[in-house]
């Protein structure tokens, strides 16, 4: 199977898996939140820093070393997983002994049982971190699909049974903990690869050298994305931080997707033709622009789309998140960029530079915090959207040089897509405009209609690149499909 046919196959497996997790992630997600309280939302949120950080460190550096590297041999993945087991240990370890000092930083004392029975979560992660590697590395994205809906179906069912029990906050803390119980149990379960007692001293050595600088860049860019949960629920209150998670969780989730699809199977790909120049390029700038018609397009049209959005999914009691979830999408939309050119720089082995660039993108963060403890929730969200301009631009000038492709470069080829998104935007907010006074189901049908309409007019004036080239593949697999059903008698 040729690169491009494997990945293509990846991308369009990954986007099975991303979009079935994240979607069945989704509507789990509504039903808790017609079932359970903001504040309820809001005490998971001010543990989620704790673990993500926590995962960070067992899932980044080491397993991103471990796919680059070409010919990895089997004491390398016995020396990625002893090592991932040891420190999740020692974290967990860690998160135990803590979880008093923490439930008393937010004065909320049901945090500390709460916390060392999430923290469980580390562990079972990383016992299961190096099959998903592995899987990652052969582009094997249907297993993980099939672990994926499987574990997230069943956490899901789960937590919502616990939820109309009465059980509140601890339905969210179970669904978490069951999922990834679920994904490692799976994983070992369908994955033929079992490690031995090997530990090569030279192999952690060698990942260790890419890898370590690439840990602690995740770890900064972690702590950097949760970090506002931290500071929202200490200087703010609980239903607040309650708002802004699922206003996140909501901006996030296409974003997400999108982000996910293409970073797993780009990164893999990509470094297969690192060392040709011309066709790094080629497939790095198509990358770029299908990913952000598609980011820009989406994002907006959520934006726009917001307040009945919020109704007609999780009811009134959330209308206060309205207003967080339109700023929090001109956050998420340039994530996929981001994460394109950050994938560049391991691409090409320069973990030393990405890691230099985590530290000064986080640093020009802590103006942000300040001010925005001081001016409010809008104050700070408006914080966040410049700080993540700024972090494009340092991404960009590294990565362009890379492979050719500078700045002014990339935003020649984007800035005509944020156009055509910002025109279908403003037609889905004249629609909810217009119908103001109709039902929320009624409103967003309007808008999808408008958007829709809006955006496949502009399209086929335009004429971008990412789109003909998508239309003329959709028509090309039309046509093969119905080739062969006529070949087979199918008429």
């Amino acid at each position: 199977m040729s690169l491009k046919q494997k990945t293509l196959r990846g991308m369009a497996w990954s986007f099975i898996d991303s979009f079935a997790n994240q979607g069945f992630n989704f509507v789990v997600g509504v039903i808790l939140a017609r079932l359970l309280s903001p504040a309820e939302f809001g005490l998971v949120g001010m543990l989620v820093i704790f673990i993500a950080v926590s995962q960070s460190v067992i899932d980044s550096g080491f397993g991103r070393a471990l796919i680059r590297k070409k010919n990895c041999t089997f004491e390398d993945c016995c020396t990625v997983f002893y090592y991932n087991l040891a420190v999740g240990i020692v974290i967990y370890a860690v998160l135990f002994f803590a979880a008093p000092a923490i439930s008393l930083f937010f004065d909320k004392p049901q945090l500390k049982l709460m916390l060392q029975v999430l923290g469980i979560n580390v562990i079972i992660g990383s016992v299961g971190a190096i099959q998903r590697i592995l899987l990652i590395k052969k582009m094997n994205f249907k297993l993980q699909t099939k672990i994926s809906v499987a574990a997230t179906l069943v956490s899901g069912a789960v937590s919502i049974g616990m939820a109309l029990s009465g059980w509140g906050v601890w339905s969210l803390v179970f669904r978490s903990l069951i999922q990834t119980c679920c994904t490692s149990v799976l994983f070992w379960r369908w994955n033929p690869w079992r490690p031995r007692r090997v530990f090569s001293a030279a192999s952690f050595k060698e990942l260790f050298g890419f890898g370590w600088k690439l840990m602690v860049s995740g770890l900064i860019d972690t702590t950097y994305n949760n970090v506002y949960g931290l500071i929202i629920g200490k200087f703010f209150s609980a239903t607040e931080l309650g708002y802004y998670s699922r206003a996140q969780s909501y901006s996030m989730l296409p974003s997400q997707l999108l982000t996910e699809v293409v970073q797993r199977v780009s990164y893999p790909a990509l470094s297969t033709v690192q060392e040709n120049r011309q066709r790094l390029k080629a497939a790095y700038r198509k990358l770029i622009k299908g990913t952000m018609l598609i980011s820009f397009v989406v994002m907006l049209g959520v934006a726009a789309a917001a307040p009945s959005l919020v109704v007609f999914l999780i009811g009134e009691k959330w209308l206060p998140s309205v207003g967080y979830l339109q700023l929090l999408c001109f956050i998420a939309m340039l994530h996929p960029l981001h994460a394109l050119n950050l994938n560049m720089l391991n691409v090409n082995g320069r973990s030393d530079l990405f890691l230099r660039l985590e530290i000064i993108k986080k640093l020009l963060v802590i103006p942000t915090i300040v001010i925005g403890i001081r001016g409010g929730m809008i104050v700070l969200l408006s914080g966040m959207i410049v700080n993540s301009i700024l972090a494009y631009f340092l991404n960009s000038f590294w990565s362009g040089r890379m492979v050719g492709y500078p700045v002014q470069e990339q935003l020649a080829d984007i800035l005509p897509l944020f156009g055509i998104a910002a025109a279908t935007g403003m037609a889905v907010y004249s629609a909810g405009l217009i119908l103001s006074a109709q039902p929320a189901p009624a409103i967003l049908v309007a808008q999808s209609l408008s958007g829709a309409a809006v955006f496949g007019m502009l399209m086929n004036v335009v004429k971008v690149d990412a789109f003909m080239e998508m239309k003329t593949l959709i028509k090309g697999k039309l046509f093969a499909a119905r080739q062969g059903g006529i070949q087979h008698g199918e008429v």
